[in-house]
């Protein structure tokens, strides 16, 4: 039997294209666009959230952080995009 260790597994949730984004949209326009950074085409925001995971592999770790996200709807499949990896 496999020992487990920790893993620290990173989601970041973004609204999907296409999708409004009132948020990135405020601090594109008010902030970064009226400091002069006009070279910034655009900004999106979203949600980070860093799991600590007992696992016997990272692939193990991410695959069970992705379970959880999607079964308990910790973001929604229709209007957002999840990335799960192993935080660097």
């Amino acid at each position: 039997m496999s020992e487990t260790s920790l893993h620290f597994v990173e989601v970041v949730i973004t609204n999907k294209k296409g999708v409004k984004d009132p948020e990135g949209d405020t601090i594109h326009k008010h902030l970064i666009l009226r400091k002069g950074y006009a070279e910034v085409l655009g900004v999106r925001t979203g949600k980070y959230i860093l799991f600590s995971v007992n696992a016997r592999s990272a692939e193990e770790a991410v695959k069970k952080v992705k379970e959880i996200c999607e079964k308990l709807r910790i973001y929604n499949p229709i209007i957002h995009d999840i990335e799960v990896r192993i935080s660097a």
